[in-house]
């Protein structure tokens, strides 16, 4: 619809500008001054929303798990509490699953993986902050970068603290450290099972910032993927850990 009316003004002009001699209508000068008002306002508002801040997401995934990289001064600005073991650092990776999952350091047994899937069971968030290059600290995964306005920082600062069991003084409680890095384990107060799992519940958070993901299409990583990468979402690949071995060409 801009490129039409566009197209439109810019035949006007020149019909305009040749036409002193004629005597036009006063309905047709009226509308005249109405499309060029009209112009006006979607110019300023075109570059109004060019002038709002925006602020990077990074999603990161493996062959299974997916998690969100954010900035963890700007989730704090807008309302996000971390727990107070977590290190006042740039960036802060997010991710969801199982308690048990989390915390055991040994691959889950079948037994484990069946309870975990078919029965609700305890969940946590982990945070992690770090102050390095993205790719130089998840360099074994894949990331995507996107753009958010500043004002989407709200609605996904009340998402994360909605994923927390909090004490009285509204600060996280954790129940141990990552599972790598120096980040901790935040007890949820929601529970993991089959469909809800992790991966939905990095949906639901791209979601409140304003991406268009649906959960059903965001239980496997690459189905995440494939919703974020699509163009209304505008996610491009920034880093693959096949690039640092040389099988493909890095960005």
């Amino acid at each position: 619809m801009k490129i039409r009316a566009s197209a439109l003004l810019a035949l006007g002009v020149p019909l305009l500008a040749g036409s002193c001699a004629f005597d036009f209508p006063a309905s047709a000068e009226v509308e005249v001054k109405r499309v060029e008002v009209a112009k006006a306002r979607k110019t300023a508002a075109r570059e109004n929303a060019e002038a709002i801040p925006t602020v990077p997401v990074i999603l990161f995934a493996d062959k299974l798990h997916t998690g969100l990289i954010l900035k963890l001064d700007w989730l704090q600005k807008h309302g996000y509490v971390p727990p107070r073991e977590t290190r006042r650092q740039e960036w802060a990776a997010f991710s969801w699953g199982d308690e048990t999952a989390y915390v055991q350091h040994e691959w889950l047994s079948i037994g484990q993986i069946f309870e975990a899937l078919a029965k609700p069971s305890p969940s946590v968030m982990e945070i992690i902050t770090f102050d390095y290059n993205v790719p130089s600290v998840c360099h074994h995964q894949r990331l995507y970068l996107s753009h958010v306005h500043d004002e989407d920082g709200g609605p996904l600062a009340a998402f994360l603290n909605s994923c927390a069991i909090r004490d009285e003084d509204g600060v996280p409680q954790t129940l141990g450290p990552s599972s790598w890095g120096e980040g901790r384990l935040i007890r949820s107060p929601h529970t993991y099972y089959f469909p809800r799992i992790c991966n939905v519940w990095t949906v639901e958070a791209l979601k409140s910032a304003g991406f268009r993901m649906w959960s059903i299409s965001g239980l496997s990583a690459d189905g995440v993927v494939r919703q974020a990468t699509r163009p209304h979402n505008g996610f491009q690949k920034i880093w693959d850990s096949e690039w640092q071995m040389g099988e493909k060409g890095g960005p």
